[in-house]
């Protein structure tokens, strides 16, 4: 909502702007971006305040959802809609600052870092937002300041430290669709004396799923254009062939009406069940619609505790410490297991030709069969504990105040998961084994001669149908999974800063900063054993364990060069250095330059040039890889819908490749795939740790100004132009990369990474982390904020913040061609925030616009294809694309304070209802290809505040 996003430009002039001798008169705060105290709010780093008051205005309850409204927040690399993703990372919510990844964005909260998954992903659900007094966004790297991680930017959350009395807070919202209700509840009490404060809150909050057969845009695959396209070729009903055949296939039993038409009840050879949800269309085949078993997005369960406490020794030392513990629950559900004889290539399994159900006794039968009386449900508990405690203090070194600190930061993160509904295939061996009628009428496992006990295995008709299996069935060849995760960091910090002497001319205080810290980082990462062992349906994986450690230090210069002077109101520079060395790979030394120039009294030039790094994490390192059903699109496909042989040079390397003029990826059923991104019937290996990994390295260059004329009163603009170049990128690839850099780019390096087998179709594709190629962005961030004069009939403010993007390239390898995003899904050009704000008495109101650019997209046949000829610079889709227009959502929120000390908003989001278009370039979703990121529906909510 673009009204809560206000630059520190507009406070900072209010500060001093009415009265200059006041700013001397502030006590010196440190601002994100720098270590130096100081007096003044506005540095020359760009740096976004969101104060609570801001926050309460969106009417959102989720730190991750509040920072996505940001105009350079990008796709988050895991959403709420990712139902098929099985990172430990997926339930929780994350930052990413100008599409550069999350886990390039550091966190801190408080000015400490804050605890991260194995593979450098910060959660920012674990954080209420109830306990939140502002949050600082760094739009700038600080490597330097802060050492790893720090490329994108950094976000600071500063939580409550003071407060006396109690609050309590409420509130409850839901979408029009009476799906996705939203419940946020917080209790604060706190009391500050003379020499101690303490504070302690704690909260609770809670989001209800959506199911993707809620609505038409999210149940269909690929919309509801192209229903029959996203839908799968394994049904719940079934076929067989002979296990030595890969030929005629046979339709398992199925249910049709009278007129063979779906008539809403049963599930065929023709039709789908869709349980509630009627639809007219007849599906062939026994193909299947997965999503009406899935949710569109997860629910979560937050409750968290936080206590904060001071006590003040003397002028001179002041001991703090904050505790907090967070557990987050969270679930999903995908639909049943596509099963079939081949699922773990490693370990198939037949029907038996002796298993009574065998259709053709005495032969063994390959088979196909969706369990849908069992959707797959994976159940994840992240326990988030932090404990920092530190003295600081101040002294005098002759007339300079020096302060300093030292403290000790503790971190831990733990998930636990519980899976079901993917299959134990030891037990579905003994289950489709041999098998028989007793003499009690009972099928039972084993022969005649050789009996198997009820209580040792149960027998599966896996080809009856959902209506044959059992209960004891389906609790036999369950596989009951667990997981766990740990990540702990221990980190010790010491800094000092203060001024050393006064620069010639009355420029001011030379003044300075420097610490050093000791961090050392470890965790495991321990998938569940059968799994792994490949003996379930579910992804074999294996464990990841590692630790490392690193030491730091670090300096600051705050030089004034100028001061009251003609042109030069002030110019002043900063200067920062750090060094950091680490046990898994050495040594790297990161700067940093800025300068600040006022040439007059309303106008501030700034600028920074920063080196920064991201190191290695423990998944990068010592990852231990896992099986991925990827999905993909095979350029190499001739359907000038799905593959790119449009493109000459595509056509050439597919011919060479020795496949057929005709060639067509096909589905589990050997039928070609009617759509792009269609996943692939064999696993791919991924993310597999690299020990050799070195630092990303980046370089970012900021330029830009603040003005606030001092003829308008309440008036500012920011301009910023930012440039990051990320070289050495640490890179875990998709199965499209990989068959794109090979076929489309001509990188031969990728082309070793898989093989083709007898048919063409793509297998044994490894894709892993490696130091690969380099990742380039640019663009500029403008704001302006007016805060008109007082009326009669109320106070008016105005804001508008705005990102235009320029160029978001990758390069994959050294050589390799460029590939600018910049302009297509998830990279528009314009994303903009528009806010009004009134407030007259008692009451105040806002309205905000969120507007998100046009973008281009791949075309999906020809009555999608809007620009037809489209052949722009890297454009990895063949010939054509299809322009989806800019979208703009409005909200709006009333609130009234109450005479007894309390305030209550009533706000909706999404006021004119405006929804999503299906994207096809969206590849993390299997419902809808809807951009996790936009509005599903319209938002209704109801706050409530009261103090004591």
């Amino acid at each position: 909502m673009g009204a809560f996003v206000a630059t520190g430009s507009v406070f900072a002039q209010d500060a001093a702007g009415s009265n200059p001798e006041s700013a001397k008169k502030l006590e010196t705060v440190t601002v994100t971006g720098s270590r130096i105290r100081s007096v003044d709010v506005e540095t020359a780093q760009p740096v976004v305040t969101i104060t609570q008051a801001d926050i309460q205005k969106t009417g959102l309850t989720n730190v991750g959802d509040i920072l996505q409204n940001m105009t350079i927040a990008g796709q988050p690399d895991f959403s709420k809609s990712d139902v098929l993703v099985s990172n430990t990372e997926e339930g929780g919510q994350y930052i990413n600052l100008y599409n550069l990844g999350s886990n390039r964005t550091l966190v801190l909260v408080n000015g400490k870092r804050w605890m991260t998954s194995l593979a450098g992903y910060t959660d920012m659900s674990t954080i209420p937002a109830a306990l939140i007094d502002r949050i600082e966004v760094l739009k700038d790297g600080a490597s330097a300041i802060y050492g790893s991680d720090a490329i994108a930017g950094v976000v600071n959350i500063i939580l409550k430290d003071r407060y006396e009395g109690a609050a309590v807070s409420g509130q409850i919202g839901e979408n029009e669709g009476n799906d996705g209700r939203q419940q946020a509840y917080s209790f604060t009490v706190g009391s500050t004396g003379e020499r101690s404060s303490i504070v302690f809150a704690a909260t609770y909050n809670k989001t209800d799923p959506v199911w993707a057969k809620s609505r038409d845009i999210t149940l269909y695959t690929y919309g509801p254009n192209h229903i029959e396209d996203g839908l799968s070729s394994t049904g719940p009903w079934g076929r067989f062939k002979p296990a030595n055949s890969a030929t005629a296939t046979v339709k398992g039993s199925h249910y049709l009406d009278h007129t063979g038409s779906y008539d809403g009840q049963g599930v065929g050879a023709d039709s789908t069940q869709l349980s509630d949800y009627h639809s007219p269309v007849n599906f062939p085949d026994d193909y299947y619609l997965p999503s009406q078993q899935m949710m569109a997005q997860l629910p979560t369960e937050l409750k968290s505790v936080f206590t904060s406490g001071s006590y003040v020794f003397n002028d001179y030392v002041t001991f703090k410490a904050t505790g907090m513990y967070s557990e987050r629950d969270s679930s999903t559900q995908t639909a049943g297991y596509p099963l079939n004889s081949a699922s773990q290539p490693t370990f198939p399994v037949y029907i038996s030709g002796q298993s009574y159900y065998n259709p053709v006794p005495g032969q063994n039968e390959f088979f196909y069969r969706r369990i849908v009386e069992m959707p797959r449900i994976s159940d994840e508990s992240a326990k988030s504990f932090h404990f920092d405690a530190g003295f600081e203090g101040a002294f005098q070194v002759g007339k300079y105040t020096w302060n300093w600190d030292v403290g000790f930061g503790y971190n831990k993160y733990d998930v636990g998961t519980i899976g079901t509904g993917n299959i134990n295939l030891l037990h579905l061996q003994s289950a489709l084994g041999p098998s028989f009628l007793n003499s009690s009428g009972v099928v039972q496992c084993g022969t005649p001669a050789a009996p198997i006990a009820l209580s040792q295995c149960v027998p599966f008709n896996i080809l009856g149908g959902p209506t044959a299996s059992t209960p004891d069935a389906l609790k036999y060849i369950n596989a009951l999974e667990q997981s766990s995760l740990q990540s702990l960091t221990k980190d010790y910090t010491a800094n000092i800063t203060g001024g050393l002497f006064e620069m010639p001319g009355d420029a001011g205080t030379l003044s300075f900063a420097a610490g050093v810290e000791h961090r050392g980082v470890s965790g495991y990462d321990y998938p569940d054993e059968l799994a792994s062992a490949g003996f379930t349906t579910d992804l074999a994986a294996g464990a990841t364990v590692g630790r490392y450690n690193t030491n730091e230090a670090y300096a600051e210069l705050n030089i004034p060069v100028l001061k009251d002077l003609p042109g030069a109101k002030s110019l002043s520079f900063d200067v920062a250095s750090r060094y950091s060395h680490y046990s898994s790979f050495g040594g790297t030394t990161n700067n940093k330059y800025s300068f600040q120039w006022m040439p007059f009294e309303d106008l501030m030039v700034r600028g920074t040039f920063a080196k920064g790094f991201r190191a290695p994490t423990l998944a990068d390192t010592f990852g231990g890889g896992s099986q991925t059903f990827d999905a993909y699109t095979d350029p190499c496909d001739t359907n000038p819908n799905i593959g790119s042989t449009t493109n000459p040079t595509v056509a050439k390397a597919c011919a060479a490749a020795g496949l057929p003029a005709n060639f067509h990826q096909t589905d589990t059923t050997g039928k070609p795939v009617s759509a792009p991104d269609t996943q692939g019937v064999t696993p791919f290996n991924a993310g597999a740790g690299n020990a050799y990994l070195q630092p990303e390295h980046s370089i970012s260059r900021t330029a830009g100004f603040v003005y606030s004329p001092s003829y308008v009163q309440g008036l500012d603009f920011t301009l910023d132009y930012y440039h990051i170049n990320i070289t050495n990128v640490i890179t875990a690839i998709t199965a499209d990369y990989v068959l794109q850099q090979c076929y489309v780019f001509s990188v031969q390096s990728y082309c070793n990474q898989f093989s083709r087998d007898a048919n063409g179709q793509v297998v044994g594709l490894n894709r892993g982390n490696a130091n690969l190629g380099s990742l380039d962005t640019s663009g500029y961030t403008f704001g302006a904020h007016y805060r008109l004069p007082e009326f009669s009939f109320g106070k008016f403010a105005i804001s508008f913040d705005s990102n235009y993007l320029t160029n978001f390239t990758t390069v994959s390898t050294a050589g390799a061609p460029p590939q600018d995003y910049a302009g297509t899904y998830g990279y528009p050009r314009v994303r903009a925030n528009v806010g009004f704000d009134w407030q007259l008495g008692k009451w105040s109101a806002n309205w905000g616009v969120r507007y998100y650019g046009a973008f281009r997209d791949l075309c999906f046949d020809d009555t999608e294809c809007n620009q037809p000829n489209y052949n722009g610079h890297s454009w990895p889709y063949g010939v054509g694309a299809n322009r989806k227009g800019a979208i703009v959502y409005n909200d709006a929120q009333a609130r009234y304070e109450l005479p007894w000390k309390a305030n209550i908003a009533f706000g909706i989001r999404n006021i004119f209802d405006r929804k999503p278009p299906t994207t096809y370039s969206v590849n993390n979703s299997s419902t809808g290809r809807i951009d996790p990121t936009l509005d599903l529906d319209r938002y209704f909510y109801l706050q409530y505040n009261q103090k004591f």
